[in-house]
């Protein structure tokens, strides 16, 4: 299977494409051994939202690196954040800008579309089909795209990020009162701090699949892995650290389905 499904009762679908850490045989074949480290993945967050079950959310996370192809990028490959550096369909480079193939190696456009086809595809029609039939149950529907990344990656930003990223493509994804809910629990919180559509704005599928207006309503959470795990190899999960932090995720996605639900 090419992707960890398990649907729910709530009008909430939990979307992790960047959790994966399989590289099909052939690919790896073509990779450096930087691919082999992983180093990108948004890892542990099918155990930090564990909860999700319980909570009756429907979720769908990646069997599939994001090395092989990325499944929160359009599939014609444009900039989703124009004049700013970021990685590509079929990431060429790492974050540190390590090489992912050596010269000359890089996938062309036949495989690129055969990855597509293969890796890219399933996980797509999954999730719009997940949707269509929560909105057909609740006539509302919230997708909350689950992410997490290192707290410095100086490529993509100054600094240290905020623990807290929300995305809502400038509110363009989802109801303005939906943002209000959640990001006013995380700054209630206290405990960490917050941005709304600041260095993230979401990605493609917060952007393509947030239509309001139909009564999908996308939001994207990017999280500071030093919320929950060392940023450093082996990338090895906090038990004390999410403990901390799963509550507030747990309060917050309930009210996003509390929302929806209304």
């Amino acid at each position: 299977m090419d992707y960890h499904f398990g649907p729910g009762t709530l009008p909430l679908l939990v979307s992790m494409p960047h959790v994966g850490t399989d590289i099909p045989d052939d690919i790896a074949a073509t990779m450096t051994p930087a691919a082999r480290v992983l180093a990108d993945t948004d890892w542990h967050l099918r155990e930090l939202y564990g909860f999700l079950r319980d909570l009756g959310a429907s979720t769908l996370a990646a069997r599939w690196s994001r090395y092989v192809i990325d499944l929160n990028r359009p599939p014609e490959n444009t900039n989703l954040y124009p004049g700013q550096d970021t990685t590509g369909l079929c990431p060429l480079d790492t974050f540190a800008r390590e090489p992912l193939y050596p010269p000359g190696g890089a996938p062309g456009d036949e495989e690129v579309r055969r990855r597509l086809a293969l890796y890219w595809q399933p996980y797509h029609d999954r999730l719009r089909a997940e949707l269509d039939r929560l909105l057909h149950v609740h006539g509302k529907v919230v997708l909350w795209e689950a992410h997490s990344i290192a707290s410095h990656v100086p490529r993509f930003f100054e600094g240290k990020l905020p623990d807290l990223n929300f995305g809502t493509a400038d509110g363009a994804s989802c109801d303005g009162a939906l943002t209000d809910i959640v990001t006013a629990l995380a700054q209630v919180d206290g405990r960490y701090t917050v941005a709304v559509n600041g260095r993230f704005k979401g990605g493609h599928i917060t952007r393509f699949y947030g239509k309001p207006e139909r009564g999908v309503h996308a939001l994207q959470l990017e999280m500071c892995q030093s919320t929950y795990m060392d940023e450093a190899p082996p990338f090895a999960y906090r038990e004390d650290l999410a403990e901390r932090v799963q509550p507030l995720l747990r309060q917050m996605l309930a009210a996003a389905a509390d929302w929806a639900g209304q």
